[in-house]
């Protein structure tokens, strides 16, 4: 029951977040989901309805690159660069963060400090 009760409580946090948080096509919304093995991002126009770029610790660019990072932590911050690699080359330099319910610790203070420091704004 404890892990039923915990996922409930961080979708209403969540919730709770996305009133406040919305993303436009000037200062998208990052998305950040974790699961016990992965981890996805997206940069997300609320307004308009569309995400304009993912990543994953899944996809193609992470797995060639960066293989032999098995660190969950290492594997946010890598993740963070890679993602605002991608949004400056779409010239996309400030976003809002949208930890999607879980604490501002661990993997998703790494991903933010790690996008912040490849120069998106948050």
């Amino acid at each position: 029951m404890k892990i039923r009760d915990s996922k409930v409580a961080r979708k209403k946090r969540h919730q709770r977040l996305r009133q406040k948080v919305v993303g436009t096509q000037e200062r998208p919304r990052i998305s950040f989901h974790r699961s016990l093995k992965h981890m996805y991002i997206q940069l997300i126009d609320d307004l308009n309805g569309q995400s304009l770029l993912s990543c994953s610790s899944q996809g193609k660019d992470f797995r060639e690159k960066y293989a032999e990072k098995k660190n969950n932590k290492k594997t946010a911050a890598t993740l963070g660069e890679i993602v605002a690699d991608k949004a400056i080359a779409k010239g996309i330099k400030k976003v809002v963060f949208d930890r999607g319910g879980y604490r501002y610790h661990g993997r998703v203070k790494e991903l933010a400090d790690a996008a912040r420091k490849k120069g998106l704004q948050f």
